[in-house]
């Protein structure tokens, strides 16, 4: 079995990093076997290397090794691009064609960006790893191969099959060994050192002399970021070899060269995830303000009803501290502002009754006021909120306390409401 140190002599490997050094010793240890093999790491940083190693130390080295992007063929054709198709199976299809899993039978085939398969051919991928069998696009005939595959991608798998974008069977089918290369940015003794081999080679491509850098330049390669790893730092390479006619490089000339380089590298926590009670748009925050609004005038009426039947402001308001706070607010800046408020609401000056008979008609009043904001609340609004409440368990996937919590309402209060609009 070769060494790592041989491996990377015969595939222009360049670097010492610990992590590039263990990536490469897992090639060379599952090499021999038909394991598949997923490799991983940041666009730019050489994840293609890695299956030609795989491919060359084993037994399958002497048939074809087929490269594949996945991300560059279109949706529509590349089932019959990797399938193959038979005559007249689609508008085109003028003739057999055999598909890339038929060709490199006995062989390898490397799969680069596989986060990017359509969910209809991973479901074909998932039969070849499984059992060797795959249909040509329009053929009901079983077809056999023998392939070892290697997949690599770019892509958090974990977030595309949470957002069922990649099937979860076929990751795991796909990494029984994972393969990560580490990007360039944590490879800082291998900056310098690469950058010296492209500029080399860009002198000999050119005919000219081989630039270098001075100390400040050198410090300034090292502490920038490369969001384009290895791809990005041979591009830089080529432009400096070809464009200054300087053959030593300081920082400020460099500088130009360097995209954002002036930017902050210190890690920054994005959220991925939106909260809860976001909305996506303003309609459906409206929608919200307006259901709020309702809550708040439901008390409202609760409140003035309890005070119209029991003619005690100073019970009433005890008994009902917590909607109070509710309606005018709880914080202290706003207890002052609201106290005024609060006191015309809840001592409302006493009806004069002369007799039983108009009693009874204070009464029917009283509850007529009640009856007559009920008809007030328009339809369209009724709607809003029926639709709201759609929306958030939609959202939440039907689970009522995660939606109640979005509403801002208890989870009883929602119930009742699911109920009276049968939803």
């Amino acid at each position: 079995m070769e060494g790592v140190q041989s491996i990377k002599q015969r595939f222009e490997i360049i670097g010492n990093d610990v992590k590039l050094n263990r990536a490469i010793e897992k090639s060379i240890q599952v090499a021999p076997t038909d394991i598949s093999v997923l490799v991983t790491g940041e666009s730019g940083v050489g994840k293609e290397a890695i299956p030609k190693i795989i491919h060359s130390l084993s037994h399958r080295k002497h048939a074809k090794y087929i490269a594949v992007n996945c991300g560059a063929i279109p949706e529509g054709t590349i089932d019959s691009e990797l399938f193959g198709h038979e005559k007249g199976a689609f508008t085109g299809a003028t003739q057999t064609r055999s598909g890339y899993f038929e060709v490199a039978n006995g062989g390898t085939i490397f799969l680069d960006e596989v986060g990017e398969l359509p969910l209809t051919t991973q479901v074909r991928l998932l039969r070849v790893l499984e059992n060797g069998e795959f249909l040509k696009v329009g053929s009901s005939q079983t077809q056999k191969t023998d392939v070892r595959i290697v997949a690599a991608t770019n892509v958090n798998m974990f977030e595309a099959i949470k957002k069922e974008k990649f099937r979860e069977d076929l990751y795991y089918r796909l990494s029984t060994v994972e393969i990560n290369i580490p990007p360039l940015r944590e490879r800082q003794e291998d900056i310098h050192l690469l950058f010296r081999k492209f500029a080399s080679d860009f002198g000999q491509k050119y005919k000219m002399p081989t630039i270098r850098l001075d100390d400040n330049a050198i410090d300034l390669l090292l502490k920038y970021r490369w969001p384009g790893n290895i791809r990005q730092l041979r591009n830089i390479a080529e432009q400096v070899s070809v464009l200054e006619e300087k053959r030593v490089v300081a920082a400020s000339t460099l500088n130009g060269y360097l995209p954002n380089s002036n930017a902050s590298n210190l890690p920054a926590v994005v959220g991925s995830q939106k909260k809860e009670s976001d909305f996506s748009n303003e309609r459906e925050i409206l929608y919200k303000v307006l259901f709020d609004m309702k809550g708040d005038l439901t008390d409202l009426k609760k409140l003035t009803l309890e005070l119209l039947k029991n003619n005690d402001s100073e019970k009433v308001q005890e008994e009902n501290e917590t909607l109070i706070r509710k309606i005018y607010g709880s914080k202290d800046e706003h207890v002052n502002d609201d106290e005024d408020t609060m006191t015309e609401v809840l001592h409302l000056p006493e009806p004069v009754i002369e007799n039983t008979t108009q009693t009874t008609a204070i009464q029917e009043d009283r509850y007529h006021f009640a009856e007559e904001i009920q008809e007030e609340e328009t339809l369209s609004l009724q709607e809003k909120e029926i639709e709201l409440i759609k929306k958030s368990l939609e959202r939440n996937r039907g689970k009522r306390k995660a939606a109640a919590a979005e509403l801002g309402i208890s989870e009883r209060t929602l119930y009742r409401k699911i109920k009276q609009y049968d939803l």
